[in-house]
């Protein structure tokens, strides 16, 4: 089962479950992560609904067993977990770069101060006649 399909399911799920109990809010659905066990849980505190009608209902819903579902539900969980961490790899590098750029921008001011300071008063005349330019339109 691929990673469209699970989704196809999930997202036929949840569809169903907020047409038939319409109080399960958009909300309720990000709070069971995938989570079969949390969504009826849920469903329960909310409708009253006995756990069998649910689980019959979602079955229906997908079309699929309950051990299918408990699988979709776990494998949808899975891939939300490798994309936070791929996430926070990314973010992680991008950090690392950003502080080497700024180790490698504050060295090249130590050795050579004066190019540095230049530089940074040729931009400061070019940023005031820019912004002088757009405020007089």
């Amino acid at each position: 089962m691929n990673e469209q399909t699970l989704q196809g399911h999930w997202n036929e799920i949840k569809g169903g479950v907020q047409k038939k109990w319409g109080q399960i809010t958009d909300d309720d659905l990000r709070m069971v992560q995938g989570d079969v066990d949390r969504l009826i849980g849920v469903i329960q505190r909310k409708t009253g609904e006995g756990r069998d009608a649910i689980m019959k209902f979602m079955e229906e819903t997908a079309g699929i067993s309950a051990s299918t579902l408990a699988q979709v539900m776990e494998n949808v969980r899975s891939y939300a977990q490798q994309a936070t961490e791929k996430s926070s790899e990314q973010a992680q590098y991008a950090m690392e770069a950003a502080r080497r750029g700024y180790e490698e921008t504050e060295e090249l001011v130590r050795q050579r101060p004066m190019e540095s300071m230049l530089t940074c008063f040729g931009v400061g005349v070019l940023t005031g006649v820019v912004v002088g330019l757009m405020l007089r339109r």
